[in-house]
C-alpha cells in the first residue's frame, strides 16, 4: 500500500514521524513524504528511503482565498499520487488535507498533536478554525489525540464524534535510543534545560524572568535553551527582542541541534513552561533519558510528570512559581534527584513507548486499506 504522511514541515517529518516512516516500510508499504521542502527534505529520501513530495503551504496564514487555494494543491497532489491512505499531521493538512482527500476519494486518518493558538487565544481567527475543524473532521476514518484533555474539548464543541477518536501518548518515544547515562551524574553547576521554539506560547518569556530569580537565589546556576527563532505568524518572539532578553546574562542560548540528545544528558533538569501542548517530546526525551522534569499543569504537559516523582508541576504563565519549583529541584540531594530521574525513566517505559504509538498507526491503516501487504 502506498501510505502519504503530511505535515507543514519536512523537518517535522524527519525528527517526530522518522520512526512511523521505518514501522510503516518494515510492514512492506510504499511511505510519500508530503510537506514543504526545506533543509531536511532530501534525508527523508537519502537516509529514510522514502520519496519526497513538495507542497506550497503557509503554515501561519489565515488568508482564505490562500487556503482555498491550498485545498485545490492537496487535491491535485493526491489525484496525481494516488495514496491508499493519507496520514494529516498539523492544523492545515488536518482541515484542508482532510476536504482534498475526502474530494479524491482518498481515506485519512489525522493527528490533533496540539491545538496551538485556537484554544488559547479568543478571536475570530480561532472561532474560523473551529468552524473549520467541524466541517473537515466529518470525514476522517480515524482523529488521534495526543492527550484526553484535547479530546474531551473537541468533543464538547461537537468538532468530531466520538465514535472515531482516540488518544496517543504523544508520538511516542524511542525508549532504546533515548537511555538514562550508565552513572548518574550530579552537574556543577546545576544546569536547566528548555528545548522548544523561541515562541510566547512556550513560555518562553516566563522562562527569562524564572531564570533571573533562579539565579538570584543560586548564583552561577546554567539556564540553558534550544529552540529555533521563528518570527512568523505574530506568535513568536521578535530577534530584537530576544537578544535584548538574552543581554540579561541569565540565559544561555544554544540555537537548534540535530542532536537534542547531547544537550538533555549534560542537563540536570528539563523545564518546558508551555501554555498548552500535545505531549511534548523534549518531555518524553528527558523522562526516558532519566532526567527530571519542571513543566506546567496545563493539558499535554500534566501527562508526562507524576508531581513529585519524576518531576514538579507548575502554574502557567507564573514565573515566580516557575522559578520556585526550579529550585526545589536543584536544591534536592544527589539521590533523591537520581530517584527523580529513576522514576521518569519507568514512567517513559510504561506510558510512552513509541511501540504503542506505531501498533496503533499500522493497525488502522490495516484497518482502512484492508491489508498490510506491499503495493504489487
Amino acid at each position: 500500500m502506498r501510505v502519504a504522511i503530511v505535515i507543514n514541515t519536512s523537518w517535522n517529518i524527519w525528527n517526530f514521524r522518522r520512526s512511523l516512516v521505518q514501522a510503516l516500510q518494515a510492514a512492506g508499504h510504499e511511505v510519500l513524504a508530503i510537506a514543504p521542502p526545506d533543509d531536511y527534505s532530501a534525508r527523508l529520501e537519502t537516509e529514510l528511503g522514502c520519496r519526497f513530495v513538495p507542497i506550497l503551504m503557509e503554515n501561519k496564514g489565515t488568508n482564505p482565498v490562500k487556503d482555498a487555494q491550498l485545498t485545490r494543491r492537496f487535491y491535485r497532489l493526491y489525484r496525481r499520487e494516488r495514496p491508499d491512505v493519507v496520514l494529516h499531521y498539523t492544523i492545515k493538512p488536518n482541515i484542508y488535507g482532510t476536504l482534498a482527500a475526502k474530494l479524491a476519494g482518498i481515506p485519512s486518518v489525522n493527528n490533533v498533536s496540539g491545538l496551538g493558538t485556537v484554544f488559547i487565544v479568543k478571536n475570530l481567527v480561532s472561532k474560523v478554525a473551529l468552524g473549520l475543524y467541524r466541517f473537515a473532521f466529518r470525514f476522517p476514518k480515524r482523529v488521534f489525540f495526543q492527550n484526553d484533555d484535547d479530546r474531551q474539548l473537541f468533543l464538547e464543541h461537537g468538532l468530531v464524534e466520538k465514535r472515531i477518536t482516540d488518544v496517543l501518548p504523544g508520538s511516542g518515544i524511542d525508549t532504546h535510543r533515548f537511555r538514562p547515562a550508565p552513572t548518574f551524574e550530579r552537574h556543577e553547576p546545576f544546569t536547566f534545560l528548555m528545548i522548544a521554539r523561541v515562541l510566547y506560547e512556550k513560555g518562553v518569556e516566563e522562562y527569562f524572568e524564572a531564570a533571573r530569580l533562579v539565579r538570584e537565589a543560586a548564583p552561577g546556576t546554567r539556564v540553558q535553551l534550544l529552540g529555533g527563532i521563528d518570527e512568523s505568524g505574530g506568535v513568536g518572539v521578535k530577534r530584537a527582542v530576544f537578544e535584548q532578553w538574552l543581554q540579561a546574562g541569565h540565559v544561555e542560548y544554544l540555537g537548534t541541534s540535530d542532536d537534542v540528545a547531547a544537550h538533555i544528558r549534560q542537563a540536570d533538569c528539563v523545564v518546558l513552561p508551555s501554555y498548552r501542548e500535545g505531549t511534548p517530546k523534549t518531555l518524553l526525551e528527558a523522562a526516558a533519558m532519566g532526567k527530571p522534569i519542571v513543566t506546567t499543569d496545563v493539558p499535554g504537559c500534566r501527562e508526562t510528570v507524576v508531581d513529585g516523582q519524576n518531576g514538579l508541576l507548575c502554574a502557567v504563565r507564573n514565573a515566580p512559581d516557575l522559578a520556585e519549583k526550579m529550585l526545589r529541584v536543584l536544591r534536592l540531594p544527589a539521590a533523591e534527584l537520581e530517584q527523580m530521574g529513576r522514576a521518569g525513566r519507568r514512567l517513559a517505559e510504561q506510558k510512552f513507548d513509541e511501540r504503542i504509538v506505531l501498533d496503533k498507526y499500522l493497525n488502522i491503516v490495516r484497518e482502512v486499506t484492508g491489508t498490510s501487504a506491499s503495493r504489487a
